[in-house]
């Protein structure tokens, strides 16, 4: 018997950069979490997924969303994914939005940014897994760390190797 305490642990020793993700209800109001479980799938075609849990406030409103936006966050961004990781009506207060790809909402001052269009639907057992085809990117205008998390807390990146190419 696996223990789910210890197992959790042992997941959080993997590094994950940290995002908001973001979509609209039903009823066309902007709803957004925070997730790291982002990661990209295919090039070709342009594919990316995350996961959230099916405990999550949210869940039905992503379940459900045709079209979700990624916005991958900078280090200095930690209040903003604090914000977002608390089950609150009031996540956007103050902030200022665009609308993108299927009207989905685009919260301004991230630099990258993934919008997608919702191609499949997976079981995650604790968690559902969702496949979106990449209909439109942006790219940073310049180079900022990651906001990390690992171990159950945010990390830094060490700058001290250059990348390799």
């Amino acid at each position: 018997m696996i223990d789910p305490r210890a197992l959790r642990r042992a997941f959080g020793h993997f590094a994950t950069g940290v995002t908001i993700v973001t979509t609209r209800d039903r009823e066309g109001a902007p709803v957004g979490v925070t997730a790291s479980s982002f990661n990209t799938v295919s090039l070709s075609p342009p594919l990316v997924l995350w996961s959230i849990g099916r405990s999550a406030y949210s869940f039905d409103t992503f379940s459900s969303a045709s079209h979700f936006a990624i916005h991958v966050l900078d280090a200095d961004q930690r209040a903003l994914s604090d914000r977002f990781a608390r089950a609150s009506s009031d996540k956007f207060a103050g902030v200022r939005l665009a609308q993108g790809e299927g009207g989905v909402p685009l919260i301004d001052g991230i630099q990258t940014v993934f919008e997608c269009e919702t191609a499949q639907r997976h079981d995650g057992g604790d968690h559902l897994i969702l496949v979106g085809r990449v209909l439109s990117f942006r790219l940073p205008s310049h180079e900022a760390d990651p906001l990390l998390f690992h171990c159950g807390r945010y990390a830094a990146m060490d700058r001290s190797d250059r990348m390799l190419a």
